[in-house]
C-alpha cells in the first residue's frame, strides 16, 4: 500500500452525515485522498437524493473514490426500470417502499408520497421525478474492490471461494456463514451491511456498518500499512482487532 486508503460504510440517505465523513477524511489526506464507499447510499435517511447528487459530482469532479453497490442500491434501479417492487431477500412479502426496508424515506426525498397510491401510479411517479441518472448509477456500481492485502465488498464473502466466483447475492446481502467464519480469506475483507453498535475489526474482516442507517454516526475509516484508525471530530481513534 503506497498511500492510505479510506472507507465509509452504509450511509441510507444520511447526507449531513455523507458531508462530515468527506470533511473528516479531507482534513486527514487532503482533498484527493483516495476513498471506497462501500454502498446502501439510499433508503431510512431523510435525503437519499442528496447522497446520490454528492457521490455524482464527486465522480464528475474526478475524485479518486471508488463507489461500491450495496443491496439497498437494487431496490430504485429495480423499480424504475422494470417495476419490480418485491426485490428485498431479507423481505420478500414487504415492497420496496415499506417502512422497514426504508424506501418510503427514498421516494420522500424525491417529492413522491406513497399515501393513497395504486402501484402504477407510484410507478408512474416515480419515473417522472427520480432522474434517470440517478438509477443508472446505483445500478452500474461495481460489487467489489480488491488491491494488495484488502477486499472492499459490501456484505461479505462466501468462505472458502475466490473473488472472482463470489456471487453477486452473497457480495451485496451475505452474513452466516461469513460473519462467524475465523479463517483468512487471503486479504483483509472491508465491508458494511449487518448493523452493529459500532465499526469493528475482527481480524480477518472488518465490519464498518455502525448503524448509520438507524440514527448513529458515519465514522470513515483510514487504513495504512501500519494500522486501522476511525475518523473522529477528536483524530484518529485506533481500530484494534477484538479478542
Amino acid at each position: 500500500m503506497t498511500r492510505p486508503i479510506y472507507a465509509i460504510g452504509d450511509i441510507h440517505g444520511y447526507r449531513g452525515e455523507l458531508a462530515h465523513a468527506l470533511d473528516l477524511i479531507k482534513a486527514d489526506g487532503g482533498r484527493d485522498a483516495r476513498i471506497v464507499f462501500l454502498g446502501d447510499y439510499i433508503d431510512r435517511g431523510p435525503d437519499s437524493r442528496g447522497v446520490i447528487d454528492t457521490l455524482i459530482a464527486g465522480h464528475a469532479k474526478g475524485r479518486d473514490w471508488i463507489t461500491l453497490r450495496g443491496n439497498h442500491d437494487s431496490y430504485l434501479p429495480r423499480f424504475w426500470h422494470a417495476g419490480e417492487a418485491f426485490t428485498s431477500k431479507g423481505h420478500p412479502d414487504l415492497p420496496w417502499w415499506a417502512a422497514r426496508l426504508g424506501g418510503d424515506a427514498t421516494l420522500a426525498s424525491y417529492g413522491i408520497e406513497i399515501e393513497g397510491k395504486t402501484d402504477a401510479q407510484l410507478l408512474e411517479e416515480t419515473r417522472q421525478k427520480v432522474p434517470k441518472e440517478h438509477c443508472d448509477f446505483l445500478a452500474s456500481r461495481p460489487l467489489s474492490h480488491q488491491e494488495q492485502g484488502l477486499i472492499f465488498v459490501h456484505a461479505g464473502l462466501r468462505p472458502g471461494l475466490p473473488l472472482k466466483e463470489q456471487s453477486e447475492e452473497d457480495l451485496t446481502w451475505i452474513r452466516e456463514p461469513f460473519l462467524s467464519d475465523s479463517r483468512d480469506h487471503g486479504a483483509l475483507v472491508v465491508h458494511g451491511h449487518t448493523a452493529i453498535d459500532a465499526p469493528r475489526h475482527y481480524g480477518n474482516r472488518i465490519n464498518l456498518d455502525g448503524g448509520t442507517g438507524w440514527g448513529s454516526p458515519l465514522y470513515p475509516a483510514v487504513i495504512e500499512d501500519d494500522g486501522v484508525w476511525l475518523l473522529t471530530d477528536a483524530g484518529r481513534q485506533p481500530l484494534k482487532p477484538v479478542d
